[in-house]
């Protein structure tokens, strides 16, 4: 989303989640938008790239005016969707203005309503195609309790490349298992298939009870408190 071109002041802060034209308006004229410490009027007033970072609305710079990156430490109990009548939502954890952006932002390697961790938020489109286009290559791990104790030969199993799940044509790439303790485990992927986890476990006997992400590519969940965002 990086700008090399002046951009009029009230499309510019519409696609920061500042609101519609008319409230964007709102805002100039009550005198709450400055450069350098002046108040700006004219709403078609250009706005140079280097410019961009003095502008302050309500005292406060813009955010993220290049694109917007996220790690949000999911709960349990939450979906990956705008939509309405699916749950709660995880845009309810972020700021709303997140949503009122354009582009608007997206969560890259979903995570389903019964899984928590680490999860990326952005509007930046190249990084959305980067992470989710079938030649990609990230990997994800994740912590899994099971229902039973774990058996060594399951190390093989994932890692073997043949480990078939119900209703698909090709076997998983390898994944690296390491057993953690009697029912914990931490699953490597490189694929991101549907609950691909869960259906890994299920395929050998066993029921995944808690799933954890906790890497996402380069990213790590560390010590970010549940529910709790950081912009990277």
């Amino acid at each position: 989303m990086n700008q090399s071109k002046p951009r009029r002041l009230d499309q510019l802060l519409s696609s920061l989640g500042h609101g519609s034209r008319r409230e964007v308006r709102e805002l100039i004229d009550a005198g709450l938008v400055t450069l350098r410490g002046e108040a700006l009027e004219d709403e078609g007033q250009k706005i140079a790239p280097q410019d961009v970072a003095e502008v302050r609305v309500e005292g406060e710079p813009l955010e993220a005016p290049d694109g917007l990156l996220v790690m949000l430490h999911k709960p349990v109990g939450y979906v990956c969707t705008h939509a309405a009548g699916e749950g709660e939502t995880i845009y309810k954890l972020v700021p709303e203005r997140w949503t009122k952006r354009n582009p608007p932002v997206t969560s890259v390697g979903r995570l389903d309503k019964d899984t928590s961790g680490l999860l990326l938020i952005t509007d930046r489109g190249e990084l959305v195609q980067r992470w989710t286009s079938p030649k990609s290559v990230v990997e994800k791990v994740y912590v899994a309790e099971v229902d039973k104790p774990l058996e060594a030969g399951l190390v093989d199993v994932f890692a073997s490349g043949t480990l078939m799940l119900r209703s698909e044509d090709s076997p998983c790439l390898p994944a690296k298992l390491e057993i953690v303790s009697e029912r914990t485990a931490r699953v490597t992927l490189t694929e991101g298939r549907y609950h691909q986890v869960r259906r890994m476990f299920a395929s050998q006997g066993w029921h995944v009870e808690k799933l954890h992400r906790v890497n996402f590519g380069e990213y790590d969940l560390g010590e970010l408190a549940e529910g709790e965002w950081r912009v990277v």
